[in-house]
């Protein structure tokens, strides 16, 4: 009889929690996902941005660690013409800060709404002739000069990263 008694009861929570279940709201929209975002520079101005792949399996391997997500490595996007690419400057020596490689913020070209805005990004690695004399740049126009000037020199590893804007001057995602 109580064998009984608790088969009722669970056919009856089975049924009600099959009830509440196709009661329940559809999503609406879009599935959402969450991604962690890094701070970097465009135009002098503070944008939101996140990696998603990368040619090469280091640069894939330290993006993933930092962001604490998971940068695929894609080789091919190597083969991807320089037309199609916007550049993104690292810095590997001078200010401490939030940078790939523990300095300065990242200073992207080219945001969107600009010609020749594209996800996919040429990685541009700038370093300090004289690390003492770092400042803080947020735009290209400022590394730019100061390559012109000796005071920092730029260095194309040939490593392509995709790295979309999610937030920007006047703009989200």
């Amino acid at each position: 009889m109580k064998t009984n008694y608790f088969s009722r009861i669970l056919i009856l929570v089975l049924l009600l929690s099959a009830f509440l279940a196709a009661c329940a709201p559809a999503q609406s929209g879009p599935a959402m996902a969450e991604l962690p975002a890094g701070k970097a520079y465009a135009e002098g101005k503070e944008i939101y941005f996140v990696h998603t792949e990368a040619s090469d399996a280091d640069v894939a391997a330290l993006l993933t660690t930092m962001m604490n997500s998971p940068v695929l490595e894609v080789p091919g996007l190597a083969d991807v013409p320089d037309s199609a690419l916007a550049n993104v400057y690292v810095f590997d020596n001078g200010l401490s800060g939030m940078g790939p490689l523990g300095f300065q913020a990242d200073v992207f070209d080219n945001p969107p709404g600009s010609e020749g805005y594209s996800p996919l990004r040429k990685l541009n690695v700038v370093t300090w002739v004289d690390p003492v004399n770092a400042r803080e740049m947020k735009s290209v126009a400022e590394i730019l000069q100061a390559e012109q000037a000796g005071e920092v020199t730029i260095t194309q590893p040939g490593v392509v990263i995709n790295m979309p804007f999610v937030v920007w001057d006047g703009g989200k995602r």
